[in-house]
Parts: structure tokens; sequence; C-alpha cells
């Protein structure tokens, strides 16, 4: 009878002893799990459609190049979008409605400035040959993380940091102009922000 006690206790004790450890990956992980950016280390690369589940390096570096700029644009379009909802304008351009309302009462005439500006960033900066995608390093007109970047490590926080960034901005600018469809509010807690201007309106 003891016997079979004992076994007993063992048994269930058993039950709840911790199950070994053993190293696991996930379908989405792969060629790039290490890049900056990762979603974390046990996801790694973040890839559900499998678009560099081959390890194609090319194609990793033009997508990571397409998501930068794309980031880039976003953080300067909800900066943008925030600014001229609290009031602030071009001289000139005092009239002009601010959010999406904006984009469907500019004139022609007021593109150009715009699609000046954009050409000449596309034409001038370059990507730099064998650096990291976003690297614009190589033209003469000053660009890149400066001081900031006093070592490799320094270079990859900032890397990392600009990455996210700019993936937040896209979801913000997108959120931003999807509530002020919905109720005129695009920034849901308040109204405006209050733009910090050292020089005044």
């Amino acid at each position: 009878m003891k016997t079979a006690i004992l076994a007993t206790l063992l048994t269930t004790a058993a039950a709840f002893a911790p199950a070994p450890k053993t190293a696991t990956t996930t379908s989405l992980s792969g060629a790039f799990d290490n890049e900056i950016g990762a979603a974390s280390p046990e996801l790694g690369c973040w890839d559900p459609l499998g678009y560099v589940s081959n390890g194609d390096q090319a194609r990793f570096d033009r997508l990571r190049y397409v998501e930068l700029k794309h980031g880039r644009i976003a953080q300067l379009a909800a900066w943008g979008y925030a600014t001229t909802w609290s009031g602030a304008r071009f001289p000139g351009c005092e009239d002009f409605p601010a959010g999406h309302e904006a984009v469907l009462k500019i004139a022609p005439i007021n593109l150009i400035p715009v699609l000046v500006v954009a050409g000449a960033l596309e034409l001038t900066w370059k990507q730099k040959e064998g650096s990291f995608p976003g690297d614009f390093s190589a033209t003469a007109f000053p660009v890149g993380f400066g001081p900031f970047a006093r070592n490799e490590a320094d270079m990859i926080d900032l890397r990392t940091k600009e990455l996210n960034n700019g993936r937040a901005a896209m979801m913000g600018i997108l959120g931003m102009m999807v509530h002020e469809q919905i109720d005129g509010k695009p920034f849901i807690f308040f109204d405006k922000f209050d733009i910090y201007t050292p020089f005044g309106n």
C-alpha cells in the first residue's frame, strides 16, 4: 500500500516538473533575424507573407530602403499635419484649410514648390554604395547622424530609432487622417497641438 502511494506521489510531482528548455524557432524567422528592426528575439524578422524568406539580400535591402523612405516622409507628414492643424501657415497660405481639406482645395500652382523640392531631393540625395539602405552620406549636401554617431553601437542605435519612429509615424499619419474623416478630430483626445514657436507665429 505504501509503495502504491509513493508511486502515485512521484507520478503527480513529475507532471509539474519544469519541461526541458529547447531552442524554438518560428516559421516567420529566417536569414534576416539579426537585422535592425526585428520585432523581437523570438519573432525575428517579421515577414508573414514571405517576401524575403529565401534570403535574397538585394530584395531585403530594397524593401528596407523603401520602408525607411516612407517612414521619413511619414514623420514629416505627421509633423506638418499637427503644425498646420494648430494654425501655423507659410506666408501667402493663411487662408489654406488644415488637414485633408487642404489636399482638395490646393491650386495646381501651389503644387509647383512641393514638386520642385521633392524632385530636388530625389536627384540630390544618393544612396552610398556598399553601405546600409538609406545612407545618403555620399551626397554633397550633409545628411546623416552627424556627431551623434560616435561609434558603431551609436550608429545601430540611431538607425533602429529612426526605423521604429518611421513605422510609428506611418501608423500615426494614417490614424490622424482616418479620425479626421470620422469626427473632425484627428488627434482623438484634444483639438490641436500647442506648437513651440520660438520666433512667434
